[in-house]
């Protein structure tokens, strides 16, 4: 495939992209740690790896169901938009002001001599509530103030640096569920039927600072595909994050997702998209919504890209989203066709997550990549060490040998994109070059006659 020879140049030629190569780690570094078995085929895409470790959330399986009713009352304030009554909630749990509510003694036997065992109980019992708020309020201080702190502040959009010929043009769409600006990535020479990619940023960000952190549009450039990036409003979320956790925006002809598709379909109409070649990918919530409109439109899009993000459905409302954030999803079920027009089926997905991520636990990775669908594939990982943060990269290959997940995750890594640039916010260089990784993954997968490999 053209476009994808040219997304990896050699780095000796390339001055440019040398500090993003030197980041990359190739199947044949020393480094390297081969484990499982796989599947002959598809050398080129050996020079990429990452790592994905498995970290999980936990929950305190001692502690009572009291604690939450501060969260589920600081979740009600916040979406009242009184947010600093929310905030003073929290800090008045963590610092432990709420007791406990007594107990009814279950007889004399509890009653005698309890007056000691009761302060032992109470001092545990309010160091366990702590812990809980204290995980609880890192999953709605995002909420309440978007996703964490960036790393770093963005840079003005004078100091971004736009690829040379590329041109960034500012759009706007609109369907029956809502409008959306958004910015468009047009390479200087693109393919008479060129791949498209549609990019959702994370809360608090924006196209620009998007494109400027993730690099996507200096790849693009090389590579002749077109990038969108859409924009969430203030009016739709305060925060600008997407509403991956709302009903109404997770199934097909609804909300967002009928919103994207459609701005896709436009941006396919007005330039020379090859349709079979269309891909989505996200940050945070970016993610969370990409995975949910990639299964929710598998005909539109041959491939997903899921960066620190959620598995689709995995929450209903506020709550459930906080809760899914900071523990994963308990009991999430078998996955769901969204409203697609054909039973569920596999979506090519690469997923990366920091195993230090403290905004959405990695557990959340685990789940997306069930979501994908492993039956049938045959798994191989390797380990890199060496080279920025250590990462491992496991990929699972189909009966033909062919990858149709990929999964990354970074040790030592946080909430950031990976390998991205410092030029915008939630980027962190020292990790594997994600965007890069994402675009040779979607470049050996395109949609068939039938809308499906």
């Amino acid at each position: 495939m053209r476009w994808l020879r040219r997304v990896r140049p050699d780095p000796r030629g390339d001055a440019e992209a040398g500090d993003a190569e030197a980041k990359q780690a190739g199947a044949g570094h020393p480094g390297t740690k081969h484990a499982g078995a796989g599947t002959a085929g598809a050398k080129g895409r050996e020079r990429m790896t990452e790592d994905f470790g498995g970290r999980d959330g936990e929950r305190d399986a001692r502690g009572g169901a009291w604690p939450f009713a501060d969260m589920i009352e600081a979740t009600r304030l916040t979406g009242l938009g009184r947010l600093e009554e929310a905030t003073a909630l929290i800090q008045r749990s963590l610092g432990g002001q709420k007791a406990a509510p007594p107990q009814e003694p279950a007889g004399p036997d509890a009653a005698a001599g309890g007056s000691e065992a009761s302060r032992g109980g109470a001092t545990e019992s309010g160091a366990r509530m702590r812990e809980v708020m204290g995980q609880v309020v890192r999953g709605l201080a995002p909420v309440l103030k978007g996703l964490g702190n960036p790393l770093r502040s963005p840079a003005p959009p004078t100091d971004r640096k736009r690829p040379a010929g590329g041109a960034f043009v500012a759009l706007s769409h609109t369907e029956t569920a809502g409008t959306r600006e958004y910015k468009l990535f047009i390479p200087s020479h693109p393919d008479r039927r060129a791949p498209l990619i549609v990019m959702l940023h994370g809360c608090t960000q924006n196209p620009d600072d998007f494109a400027a952190g993730t690099g996507m549009n200096a790849l693009a450039e090389r590579a002749g595909v077109y990038v969108a990036y859409p924009a969430q409003s203030r009016q739709a979320h305060a925060q600008r994050c997407w509403n991956w956790y709302e009903p109404r925006d997770q199934a097909r002809g609804s909300g967002e997702p009928a919103i994207i598709a459609g701005l896709t379909r436009a941006v396919m109409a007005e330039h020379p998209i090859d349709p079979a070649r269309v891909y989505i990918a996200g940050l945070s919530a970016g993610g969370a919504a990409a995975l949910t409109i990639a299964r929710a439109y598998p005909d539109l899009f041959a491939a997903v890209g899921v960066h620190s993000g959620l598995a689709a459905g995995c929450a209903r409302d506020l709550g459930s989203a906080l809760m899914a954030m900071q523990v994963g999803a308990p009991g999430l079920a078998a996955t769901t066709p969204f409203g697609a027009p054909a039973p569920a089926t596999r979506v090519p997905t690469i997923i990366f997550h920091g195993e230090d991520d403290g905004t959405v636990s990695v557990r959340n990775a685990d789940q997306v990549l069930a979501q994908a669908g492993l039956a049938g594939l045959t798994a191989r990982s390797e380990t890199i060490e060496g080279r920025g943060h250590p990462f491992t990269r496991t990929r699972y290959r189909d009966a033909a040998g062919r990858v149709v997940v990929e999964d990354w995750r970074v040790r030592g890594a946080g909430h950031a994109w990976s390998g991205g640039r410092p030029e915008g916010s939630y980027t962190d260089r020292e990790g594997p070059d994600a965007s890069r990784a994402m675009l040779d993954f979607f470049a050996e997968h395109r949609l068939g006659p039938a809308g499906r490999p």
